[in-house]
């Protein structure tokens, strides 16, 4: 649900740039809007506040193979779990994309790619930094137990929308794998640098 959303603002958001024949969120790619960057951030913060909200006792909300792998390397995740969960997250990222797809009548506009100014490795950096912040409140608000671990989802949605304003305009805003591969894989379109 939480990619089902996000795809979906974001597709919405990018109505304006349906001519962008690379499908891109990527700002060089639609053309530069505070408008539709800020509308882009705020529901992938909503979607992902509201949905870690709802899924945080049934699968601690996890919806991102890079935390799955941070956790994983500290010892709070099994193999098989881990396994499990990324499978699950890109099987959903593939399908929110499809239902994205068919369901509004615009075509498919929500990949990610380096706008035309950025290098790979800035493109690398920048998604790792965004990234890292991200896992970090994960860690911090929600899987070290304190009193305000319940309003946690908050503060994760609130570092992704921080995240979001930072990148979709240079590298689409990814900070999620299972983000960027169901929407590559609904177009057909996989560019190199991924």
């Amino acid at each position: 649900m939480f990619l089902f959303f996000a795809f979906a603002g974001t597709q919405v958001a990018n109505i304006g740039s349906q001519n962008n024949s690379a499908n891109s969120t990527t700002g060089a790619q639609t053309g530069f809007s505070p408008t539709v960057l800020l509308y882009i951030a705020l529901v992938f913060a909503f979607s992902l506040m509201v949905n870690v909200w709802i899924f945080f006792r049934i699968s601690g909300g996890l919806f991102n193979p890079a935390v799955i792998f941070a956790m994983f390397m500290v010892k709070s995740m099994s193999l098989t779990r881990a396994f499990l969960l990324l499978a699950a997250q890109i099987s959903g990222s593939i399908f929110a994309s499809f239902l994205v797809s068919v369901l509004f009548p615009t075509q498919l506009n929500v990949r990610t790619t380096l706008s035309s100014d950025t290098s790979l490795a800035r493109g690398v950096f920048i998604e790792a930094i965004l990234t890292a912040e991200l896992v970090f409140t994960i860690f911090m608000l929600a899987k070290e137990k304190h009193k305000a671990t319940f309003i946690a989802p908050v503060g994760i949605g609130l570092a992704l929308f921080i995240a979001e304003l930072v990148g979709v305009f240079y590298t689409g805003g990814s900070l999620n794998p299972a983000r960027c591969f169901g929407p590559c894989v609904v177009t057909g379109i996989f560019d190199n640098k991924h």
